[in-house]
Protein backbone atom coordinates (compact mmCIF):
# COMPACT_ATOMS: atom_id res chain seq x y z
CA UNK A 1 0.00 0.00 0.00
CA UNK A 2 1.53 3.55 -0.97
CA UNK A 3 0.51 6.72 0.81
CA UNK A 4 0.51 9.78 -0.56
CA UNK A 5 3.45 11.61 0.56
CA UNK A 6 3.42 15.73 1.32
CA UNK A 7 7.74 16.15 -0.56
CA UNK A 8 7.34 16.65 -3.71
CA UNK A 9 10.36 15.77 -5.44
CA UNK A 10 9.86 17.02 -9.21
CA UNK A 11 9.18 20.47 -7.85
CA UNK A 12 12.87 20.44 -6.07
CA UNK A 13 13.95 19.22 -8.55
CA UNK A 14 13.33 21.42 -11.09
CA UNK A 15 15.31 24.08 -9.04
CA UNK A 16 18.26 22.05 -8.17
CA UNK A 17 20.58 18.98 -7.52
CA UNK A 18 18.81 17.58 -4.08
CA UNK A 19 20.34 15.27 -1.50
CA UNK A 20 17.09 13.34 -0.27
CA UNK A 21 18.25 12.31 3.66
CA UNK A 22 16.24 9.93 5.69
CA UNK A 23 16.73 7.37 7.79
CA UNK A 24 16.00 3.64 6.32
CA UNK A 25 12.72 2.75 5.67
CA UNK A 26 10.97 5.98 5.48
CA UNK A 27 10.15 5.40 1.70
CA UNK A 28 13.12 7.24 -0.05
CA UNK A 29 12.92 4.80 -2.59
CA UNK A 30 9.15 4.45 -2.68
CA UNK A 31 8.96 8.13 -2.91
CA UNK A 32 11.12 7.71 -6.00
CA UNK A 33 9.61 5.23 -7.44
CA UNK A 34 5.63 7.24 -7.26
CA UNK A 35 6.78 10.53 -8.30
CA UNK A 36 9.33 10.27 -10.57
CA UNK A 37 9.47 9.40 -13.82
CA UNK A 38 10.72 5.11 -14.30
CA UNK A 39 13.14 5.97 -17.39
CA UNK A 40 15.32 7.81 -15.36
CA UNK A 41 18.99 6.88 -14.99
CA UNK A 42 18.81 5.24 -11.98
CA UNK A 43 22.45 4.18 -10.05
CA UNK A 44 21.47 1.64 -7.37
CA UNK A 45 24.48 1.62 -4.80
CA UNK A 46 23.17 -1.05 -2.50
CA UNK A 47 23.68 -3.73 -5.88
CA UNK A 48 27.59 -5.51 -5.50
CA UNK A 49 28.29 -5.05 -8.66
CA UNK A 50 27.40 -1.45 -9.44
CA UNK A 51 29.01 -0.89 -6.05
CA UNK A 52 31.93 -2.83 -6.79
CA UNK A 53 32.28 -1.16 -9.96
CA UNK A 54 31.53 2.36 -9.07
CA UNK A 55 33.99 1.85 -6.01
CA UNK A 56 36.75 1.08 -8.00
CA UNK A 57 36.20 3.15 -11.22
CA UNK A 58 34.21 6.11 -9.92
CA UNK A 59 35.01 8.03 -13.40
CA UNK A 60 32.71 5.56 -14.88
CA UNK A 61 29.93 7.50 -13.78
CA UNK A 62 29.96 9.67 -16.61
CA UNK A 63 30.43 7.00 -19.47
CA UNK A 64 27.29 5.34 -17.41
CA UNK A 65 25.25 8.56 -17.58
CA UNK A 66 26.22 9.01 -21.23
CA UNK A 67 24.82 5.86 -22.09
CA UNK A 68 21.63 6.72 -20.21
CA UNK A 69 18.11 6.55 -22.69
CA UNK A 70 15.98 8.87 -21.26
CA UNK A 71 16.05 12.15 -22.43
CA UNK A 72 16.14 13.82 -18.74
CA UNK A 73 18.86 15.36 -17.34
CA UNK A 74 17.80 13.74 -14.08
CA UNK A 75 20.16 10.79 -12.49
CA UNK A 76 19.71 9.55 -9.27
CA UNK A 77 21.82 7.94 -7.20
CA UNK A 78 20.87 5.76 -4.32
CA UNK A 79 22.76 5.53 -1.01
CA UNK A 80 25.39 7.97 -2.23
CA UNK A 81 26.94 7.65 1.65
CA UNK A 82 28.23 4.02 0.08
CA UNK A 83 30.99 6.01 -2.10
CA UNK A 84 31.69 9.38 -1.15
CA UNK A 85 34.62 9.73 -4.21
CA UNK A 86 31.25 9.62 -6.27
CA UNK A 87 31.08 13.04 -5.19
CA UNK A 88 34.09 14.45 -7.02
CA UNK A 89 32.08 13.04 -10.33
CA UNK A 90 28.71 14.39 -9.66
CA UNK A 91 30.21 18.01 -8.98
CA UNK A 92 32.38 17.96 -12.44
CA UNK A 93 28.96 16.44 -14.01
CA UNK A 94 26.71 19.07 -12.79
CA UNK A 95 29.20 21.84 -13.72
CA UNK A 96 30.00 20.38 -17.26
CA UNK A 97 27.08 18.83 -18.71
CA UNK A 98 24.10 20.19 -16.23
CA UNK A 99 22.99 17.37 -14.64
CA UNK A 100 20.75 17.48 -11.93
CA UNK A 101 21.35 14.85 -9.47
CA UNK A 102 18.99 13.32 -7.33
CA UNK A 103 21.36 11.69 -4.52
CA UNK A 104 19.87 9.33 -1.64
CA UNK A 105 21.36 8.64 1.53
CA UNK A 106 20.40 7.27 4.92
CA UNK A 107 23.50 8.35 6.93
CA UNK A 108 25.49 11.54 6.43
CA UNK A 109 28.73 10.43 8.49
CA UNK A 110 30.46 9.46 5.62
CA UNK A 111 29.45 12.38 3.42
CA UNK A 112 30.31 14.38 6.08
CA UNK A 113 33.53 13.52 6.59
CA UNK A 114 34.37 12.91 2.93
CA UNK A 115 33.69 15.74 0.17
CA UNK A 116 29.82 16.77 1.22
CA UNK A 117 30.78 19.97 0.88
CA UNK A 118 32.30 19.61 -2.48
CA UNK A 119 28.67 20.36 -3.44
CA UNK A 120 27.81 23.34 -1.63
CA UNK A 121 25.44 25.52 -3.06
CA UNK A 122 25.11 23.39 -6.19
CA UNK A 123 22.65 20.59 -4.56
CA UNK A 124 19.82 21.34 -2.08
CA UNK A 125 18.88 19.11 1.17
CA UNK A 126 15.79 17.37 1.65
CA UNK A 127 14.32 15.28 3.81
CA UNK A 128 11.77 12.26 4.11
CA UNK A 129 10.29 11.33 7.76
CA UNK A 130 8.42 8.98 9.05
CA UNK A 131 4.74 8.72 7.98
CA UNK A 132 2.87 12.37 9.15
CA UNK A 133 -0.67 12.56 10.58
CA UNK A 134 -1.71 14.40 6.95
CA UNK A 135 -0.12 11.30 5.25
CA UNK A 136 -2.07 8.65 6.94
CA UNK A 137 -5.79 7.80 5.88
CA UNK A 138 -7.83 7.54 8.81
CA UNK A 139 -5.10 8.65 11.24
CA UNK A 140 -5.02 6.60 14.47
CA UNK A 141 -3.28 8.14 17.32
CA UNK A 142 -3.36 5.62 19.94
CA UNK A 143 -1.44 3.46 17.21
CA UNK A 144 0.92 5.87 16.03
CA UNK A 145 2.26 6.87 19.54
CA UNK A 146 2.18 3.18 20.38
CA UNK A 147 4.35 1.74 16.60
CA UNK A 148 5.42 5.35 14.98
CA UNK A 149 5.43 6.42 11.79
CA UNK A 150 7.80 3.99 10.25
CA UNK A 151 5.75 2.62 6.69
CA UNK A 152 6.44 -0.45 6.81
CA UNK A 153 5.65 -0.36 10.75
CA UNK A 154 2.43 1.25 10.86
CA UNK A 155 1.41 -0.07 7.35
CA UNK A 156 1.90 -3.96 8.92
CA UNK A 157 -0.50 -6.23 10.48
CA UNK A 158 2.50 -7.40 12.82
CA UNK A 159 4.33 -3.96 13.92
CA UNK A 160 5.90 -5.39 16.92
CA UNK A 161 7.93 -7.29 14.52
CA UNK A 162 8.71 -4.77 12.09
CA UNK A 163 9.84 -2.75 15.12
CA UNK A 164 12.23 -5.35 16.18
CA UNK A 165 13.72 -6.14 12.98
CA UNK A 166 14.49 -2.20 12.24
CA UNK A 167 16.50 -1.91 15.68
CA UNK A 168 18.22 -4.97 14.32
CA UNK A 169 19.06 -4.07 11.46
CA UNK A 170 20.29 -0.48 12.69
CA UNK A 171 22.36 -1.85 14.75
CA UNK A 172 24.12 -4.54 12.54
CA UNK A 173 23.95 -2.26 9.18
CA UNK A 174 24.50 0.85 10.35
CA UNK A 175 26.65 0.45 12.97
CA UNK A 176 28.48 -2.74 13.51
CA UNK A 177 28.89 -3.35 9.57
CA UNK A 178 30.17 0.78 9.21
CA UNK A 179 32.19 -0.41 12.50
CA UNK A 180 31.17 3.25 13.43
CA UNK A 181 31.39 2.07 17.13
CA UNK A 182 34.35 -0.36 19.03
CA UNK A 183 32.25 -1.46 21.78
CA UNK A 184 28.86 -2.54 20.38
CA UNK A 185 27.77 -4.12 23.99
CA UNK A 186 28.32 -0.10 25.33
CA UNK A 187 26.27 1.32 22.07
CA UNK A 188 23.89 -0.81 22.77
CA UNK A 189 23.15 -0.15 26.44
CA UNK A 190 23.57 3.41 25.13
CA UNK A 191 20.76 2.79 22.79
CA UNK A 192 18.18 2.50 25.88
CA UNK A 193 19.48 4.80 27.93
CA UNK A 194 19.01 7.63 25.14
CA UNK A 195 15.44 6.25 24.21
CA UNK A 196 14.30 6.45 27.71
CA UNK A 197 15.48 10.06 28.26
CA UNK A 198 14.57 11.37 24.64
CA UNK A 199 13.29 14.35 24.77
CA UNK A 200 14.89 15.68 27.84
CA UNK A 201 18.02 17.69 28.39
CA UNK A 202 20.96 15.97 28.04
CA UNK A 203 23.22 15.05 30.53
CA UNK A 204 26.46 13.49 29.48
CA UNK A 205 27.45 12.52 32.61
CA UNK A 206 25.04 11.00 34.03
CA UNK A 207 24.18 8.96 30.76
CA UNK A 208 27.81 7.86 31.12
CA UNK A 209 27.51 6.40 34.70
CA UNK A 210 24.23 4.78 33.41
CA UNK A 211 25.87 3.15 30.57
CA UNK A 212 29.30 2.68 31.81
CA UNK A 213 31.12 4.73 28.93
CA UNK A 214 33.17 8.13 28.90
CA UNK A 215 31.06 11.48 28.97
CA UNK A 216 33.04 11.67 25.54
CA UNK A 217 31.60 8.33 24.45
CA UNK A 218 28.26 9.43 25.12
CA UNK A 219 28.83 12.88 23.19
CA UNK A 220 29.88 11.06 19.96
CA UNK A 221 27.38 8.24 20.14
CA UNK A 222 24.84 11.06 20.53
CA UNK A 223 26.79 12.56 17.12
CA UNK A 224 25.85 8.94 15.60
CA UNK A 225 22.71 9.12 16.38
CA UNK A 226 22.44 12.21 14.19
CA UNK A 227 24.73 11.77 11.38
CA UNK A 228 22.79 8.36 11.07
CA UNK A 229 19.11 9.96 10.94
CA UNK A 230 18.03 8.29 13.96
CA UNK A 231 18.06 11.59 16.49
CA UNK A 232 17.90 14.99 16.20
CA UNK A 233 18.67 17.96 18.68
CA UNK A 234 16.17 20.28 19.93
CA UNK A 235 18.26 23.60 21.16
CA UNK A 236 17.33 25.66 23.89
CA UNK A 237 15.92 29.23 23.48
CA UNK A 238 17.35 31.57 25.64
CA UNK A 239 16.14 35.06 24.33
CA UNK A 240 14.27 35.53 27.10
CA UNK A 241 15.59 38.72 29.75
CA UNK A 242 13.18 38.38 32.51
CA UNK A 243 13.65 34.95 33.59
CA UNK A 244 16.68 33.23 32.71
CA UNK A 245 16.57 30.78 30.48
CA UNK A 246 18.37 27.11 30.50
CA UNK A 247 21.16 26.76 27.58
CA UNK A 248 20.98 22.77 27.57
CA UNK A 249 19.29 21.23 24.41
CA UNK A 250 17.27 18.18 24.17
CA UNK A 251 17.49 14.89 21.93
CA UNK A 252 14.67 13.50 20.72
CA UNK A 253 14.63 9.52 18.53
CA UNK A 254 13.48 10.44 14.59
CA UNK A 255 10.33 8.24 15.37
CA UNK A 256 8.34 7.31 18.65
CA UNK A 257 8.10 3.83 17.76
CA UNK A 258 11.77 2.93 17.48
CA UNK A 259 12.18 5.25 20.59
CA UNK A 260 9.29 2.45 22.15
CA UNK A 261 11.49 -0.35 20.85
CA UNK A 262 14.52 1.00 22.13
CA UNK A 263 13.17 2.02 25.44
CA UNK A 264 11.33 -1.75 25.62
CA UNK A 265 7.88 0.12 26.06
CA UNK A 266 5.78 -2.08 25.39
CA UNK A 267 2.22 -0.17 26.45
CA UNK A 268 1.05 3.19 26.71
CA UNK A 269 -1.79 3.86 29.36
CA UNK A 270 -3.95 7.00 28.25
CA UNK A 271 -2.94 9.85 30.41
CA UNK A 272 0.24 8.39 32.00
CA UNK A 273 3.32 10.02 31.79
CA UNK A 274 4.81 7.85 29.36
CA UNK A 275 1.73 8.62 26.95
CA UNK A 276 2.03 12.24 27.91
CA UNK A 277 5.87 11.72 26.31
CA UNK A 278 4.85 10.02 23.43
CA UNK A 279 2.52 12.32 22.82
CA UNK A 280 4.95 15.45 22.95
CA UNK A 281 7.58 13.75 21.02
CA UNK A 282 4.65 12.96 18.05
CA UNK A 283 4.27 16.73 18.00
CA UNK A 284 7.83 17.81 18.00
CA UNK A 285 8.09 15.15 15.28
CA UNK A 286 5.31 16.67 13.25
CA UNK A 287 6.40 20.36 13.62
CA UNK A 288 10.06 19.21 12.47
CA UNK A 289 8.63 17.43 9.38
CA UNK A 290 6.14 20.21 8.57
CA UNK A 291 9.38 22.96 8.76
CA UNK A 292 11.22 20.86 6.79
CA UNK A 293 8.78 19.82 3.78
CA UNK A 294 8.03 23.99 2.79
CA UNK A 295 11.61 24.65 3.25
CA UNK A 296 11.20 26.52 5.70
CA UNK A 297 14.13 27.56 7.92
CA UNK A 298 12.77 28.74 11.15
CA UNK A 299 14.76 26.70 14.40
CA UNK A 300 12.43 24.33 15.95
CA UNK A 301 13.30 25.14 20.42
CA UNK A 302 12.29 24.66 23.59
CA UNK A 303 11.95 27.07 26.34
CA UNK A 304 12.58 26.60 29.75
CA UNK A 305 13.66 29.24 32.72
CA UNK A 306 15.60 28.62 35.61
CA UNK A 307 12.88 28.36 37.95
CA UNK A 308 11.32 25.86 36.09
CA UNK A 309 8.52 27.15 33.83
CA UNK A 310 8.74 26.23 30.29
CA UNK A 311 7.25 25.89 26.85
CA UNK A 312 7.74 22.62 25.07
CA UNK A 313 8.24 23.80 21.49
CA UNK A 314 9.38 27.28 20.15
CA UNK A 315 9.24 27.93 15.96
CA UNK A 316 11.83 30.86 15.23
CA UNK A 317 10.52 33.67 17.19
CA UNK A 318 7.36 33.81 16.24
CA UNK A 319 5.28 30.36 17.78
CA UNK A 320 4.81 29.45 21.01
CA UNK A 321 3.11 25.92 21.29
CA UNK A 322 2.68 24.06 24.80
CA UNK A 323 1.73 20.66 24.57
CA UNK A 324 -0.71 18.63 27.36
CA UNK A 325 -2.74 15.33 27.15
CA UNK A 326 -5.45 17.13 29.24
CA UNK A 327 -9.10 16.48 28.54
CA UNK A 328 -10.02 19.89 29.82
CA UNK A 329 -7.48 22.57 28.99
CA UNK A 330 -6.82 24.78 32.79
CA UNK A 331 -5.23 27.57 34.46
CA UNK A 332 -2.29 25.54 35.31
CA UNK A 333 -2.05 24.41 31.81
CA UNK A 334 -0.95 28.18 31.01
CA UNK A 335 1.70 28.44 33.49
CA UNK A 336 4.28 28.47 30.79
CA UNK A 337 3.02 30.12 27.96
CA UNK A 338 1.86 32.88 30.01
CA UNK A 339 5.41 33.67 31.67
CA UNK A 340 6.97 33.52 28.21
CA UNK A 341 4.17 35.86 27.25
CA UNK A 342 5.28 38.20 29.46
CA UNK A 343 8.63 38.91 27.40
CA UNK A 344 6.52 40.36 24.13
CA UNK A 345 9.00 38.37 21.32
CA UNK A 346 6.54 35.66 20.10
CA UNK A 347 3.53 36.74 18.17
CA UNK A 348 1.62 34.13 18.89
CA UNK A 349 1.12 31.20 21.53
CA UNK A 350 -1.30 27.77 21.38
CA UNK A 351 -1.91 25.11 23.69
CA UNK A 352 -2.49 22.15 22.31
CA UNK A 353 -4.64 19.21 24.17
CA UNK A 354 -7.40 16.50 24.09
CA UNK A 355 -9.57 19.30 25.03
CA UNK A 356 -12.54 19.63 22.26
CA UNK A 357 -13.54 22.81 23.48
CA UNK A 358 -11.51 25.87 20.84
CA UNK A 359 -11.24 28.70 23.18
CA UNK A 360 -8.96 32.15 23.73
CA UNK A 361 -7.38 32.77 27.10
CA UNK A 362 -5.37 36.09 27.47
CA UNK A 363 -4.12 35.63 23.07
CA UNK A 364 -3.40 31.50 23.79
CA UNK A 365 -5.59 29.29 21.77
CA UNK A 366 -6.49 26.51 23.08
CA UNK A 367 -6.66 24.11 19.70
CA UNK A 368 -7.43 20.27 20.28
CA UNK A 369 -4.46 18.06 19.00
CA UNK A 370 -6.46 17.37 15.63
CA UNK A 371 -7.32 20.97 15.06
CA UNK A 372 -3.49 22.24 15.08
CA UNK A 373 -2.13 19.57 13.11
CA UNK A 374 -5.12 20.30 10.15
CA UNK A 375 -4.22 24.26 10.64
CA UNK A 376 -0.39 23.07 10.62
CA UNK A 377 -0.58 21.20 8.02
CA UNK A 378 -3.06 23.67 5.75
CA UNK A 379 -0.11 26.87 6.90
CA UNK A 380 -2.01 28.94 9.67
CA UNK A 381 -0.11 28.22 11.96
CA UNK A 382 3.30 29.58 10.68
Amino acid sequence: MYLHRFLQLDGLLAKKSIFLLGPRSTGKTSLIKHQLDPELLYVNLLRGDVFMRLNNRPWELEEIVAARTSQSNVVIIDEIQRIPELLNEVHRLIEEQKIKFLLTGSSARKLKKQGVNLLAGRAWRAELFPLTSIEILDFDLNKYLKYGGLPQVYLSESPEEELAAYVDTYLNEEIKAESLVRNLSGFTRFLETAALTSGTMLNFNSLSNDVGVPASTVREYYQILEDTLIGFTLPAWTKTTKRKAISTAKFFLFDVGVRNQLAQIRHLEPRSELYGNAFEHFIGCELRAFLSYHRNNSTLCYWQAKNGQEVDFIIGDEVAIEIKTAAQAQDKHLKGLLALKEEMICKKYYLVSFDRVHRRIQDIEILHWQDFLQLLWDGKII
